[in-house]
């Protein structure tokens, strides 16, 4: 894993910034005393790699929400995108793109002034120091370009009147540049890092990088290559165990190609934390996985549950792919200290510390708010939780190994070149999950089948099941054009107790009245059971086809700089 260290970085000069949206504010004070000035700053070694530790604060690394996507239910609420009221004033598309022009400016910065030091530095340092930053410029314009397609592109240091009569620039122009700054990061930036060595980017993560902006663009040719590219340098490979990836006590993972480390001393932390955990553990089991994910994952002979002999409803964490335990909490096993359990006749669950009978307030019973579909979390979340004031300090993976093995099969899908390799890429992720050898084709079910449409389905389950709860599913709805249809179903839960116990535990129902028929996006249609009056929506979602596939340009940037507003906000 490629970690940058946290250290203090030099105080953030004005001058040079591409803010757009500091046009609306008053006089600006370009170089305050107290700071270093852009016209000295970057003239040896140290405050370079310190201006580069800057690149990879955390608010310059934003991670799309599974929060925008149906993979999630936080009770009856919605989001600007799942509800379909995202507009130019909305909170993370004016602070995505303020913060993310931020970050360019530093990195153009960095590019521009390194060469002030070249009596300082040997020309192996001069190339690593830019391709570090190229890399970060990289990463962001393709966090820009994906999330609001008509972008403004400036590898240049700016005052502020520069900045404004800047204009947006076609598309594949950008995508173009990004391009070379990632083929420039990966020539430069080095494959490992030795036990002592400052870690940083390394070519890899380049590669991998450029892989995901060319699979988003749908240019399949430079994401095979590039992806490719990464599997040949024989650095990374999956972790051994996937439910230990994600928990705090695993750093520097083979898996891990690209990711920025949290630290609780440090104040660098994830803080949401009681917002996944169980209320009998003391959290609130508001943000849950939605019935949506849970009927996504496969049984174990790689059917969906509709097809499948081996599922079973009235059970059904059983006999499924090793990934949706691992994901979500099975009922009647213990987690975080307590035995979870969402029937509403199980008024009282085991504490297992102690071996005692207590309340159970994970039942709606008992708490109203307790998760409204009965499912929590499990994925990456741990005692350690609990014995740090509600904080994490697992690192916050931007792209692992999994990802650009399934980047790859994906991409030679749709240029319609499958071939051994792609089948042993998906078949690699999948055995993983089930702890053996991907050429033991006997011990899971292996992925065989040559034809298009279904390895197209395949691949896209496969992605589900594997990255579900890491940002990655907005991403994937976008690009498969499909967020119009898994967006505008509504999301579902239990009926309330008193119902629930006539209509649905009575008659011998529990846990799913009945099986859903499931899509070849393994998208579950449970509209029969709400007809029926077995289950209840709980929110509503919704999405605009005519504007959403792009995020609006934030208005400030409209009004102040005369930016074209995307199309329909």
């Amino acid at each position: 894993m490629k970690l940058i260290k946290l250290t203090s970085a030099y105080k953030q000069f004005t001058a040079g910034l591409l803010v757009l949206s500091l046009a609306a504010c008053g006089s600006l004070d370009l170089n305050p005393l107290a700071d270093g000035s852009s016209e000295t700053w970057n003239s040896n070694a140290e405050e370079i790699e310190m201006s580069l530790n800057g690149l990879y604060k955390d608010a310059f690394w934003p991670e799309d929400s599974d929060e925008w996507t149906d993979d999630f239910i936080y009770r009856d609420a919605m989001t600007p995108i799942t509800g379909a009221t995202i507009t130019g004033e909305t909170d993370f598309v004016k602070s995505w793109w303020v913060n993310t022009y931020k970050a360019i400016a530093r990195a153009n910065t960095v590019i521009e002034s390194v060469d002030r030091a070249a009596a300082k530095l040997t020309p192996d340092q001069i190339n690593r120091y830019k391709a570090d930053a190229r890399f970060s410029r990289a990463c962001f314009y393709s966090r820009l370009l994906s999330h609001y397609g008509n972008i403004i592109y400036t590898e240049k240091m700016l005052n502020i009147e520069e900045a404004l009569a800047l204009k947006q620039i076609d598309s594949a122009i950008v995508l173009k540049n990004i391009y070379a700054d990632f083929d420039s990061a990966a020539l430069y930036l080095k494959k490992t890092y030795g036990a002592n060595e400052l870690k940083r980017p390394s070519s890899g993560a380049a590669l991998a990088m450029k892989a995901r902006i060319a699979l988003q663009m749908r240019d399949y040719a430079t994401a095979r290559d590039a992806a490719l590219l990464c599997m040949n340098q024989n650095v990374y490979k999956l972790h051994p165990s996937f439910s230990d990836l994600f928990i705090s006590k695993t750093k520097n993972s083979q898996e891990s190609i690209f990711a920025l480390p949290r630290s609780i001393a440090l104040k660098v932390t994830f803080g949401d934390c009681q917002n996944f955990v169980s209320r009998n553990a003391g959290g609130w089991a508001a943000k849950d996985p939605s019935w949506d994910l849970f009927c996504s994952f496969l049984c174990k002979d790689g059917l969906p549950i509709d097809e499948s002999p081996l599922f079973n409803p009235r059970k059904p964490f059983d006999n499924r792919d090793p990934r949706c335990a691992a994901t979500i909490v099975p009922f009647g096993t213990a987690h975080l200290g307590f035995v979870f359990e969402p029937h509403p006749d199980s008024l009282k669950v085991l504490q297992t510390s102690n071996n005692s009978r207590v309340e159970n307030k994970d039942t709606r019973s008992i708490a109203q708010y307790a998760s409204f579909n009965g499912l929590l979390f499990k994925k990456g979340i741990d005692g350690d939780w609990l014995l740090n004031s509600w904080q994490m300090e697992a690192d916050k993976i931007i792209i692992r190994y999994a990802d650009v093995l399934l980047m790859y099969a994906e991409a030679k899908i749709e240029l319609n070149e499958i071939d051994q390799t792609v089948l042993d890429a998906i078949n690699q992720v999948r055995a993983r999950a089930y702890g053996v050898a991907y050429t033991n084709v006997a011990a899971y079910p292996a992925v065989v089948t040559t034809d298009p449409a279904n390895l197209r389905s395949i691949v896209r389950i496969e992605r589900r099941m594997e990255f579900a709860q890491e940002g990655t599913r907005y991403a994937d709805i976008i690009r498969w054009r499909i967020a119009g249809k898994v967006l505008n179903l509504p999301n579902y839960g239990m009926l309330d107790p008193a119902d629930l116990r006539t209509k649905v535990v009575a008659p011998g129902l529990w846990f799913f009245p009945e099986t859903p028929q499931i899509d070849e996006n393994g998208t579950a249609d449970f509209l029969p059971m709400y007809t029926a009056g077995l289950i209840k929506q709980v929110a509503i979602r919704k999405f605009d086809e005519t504007r959403q596939y792009l995020w609006p340009i934030p208005s400030t940037e409209v009004l102040a700089s005369g930016l074209t507003q995307n199309d329909n906000y």
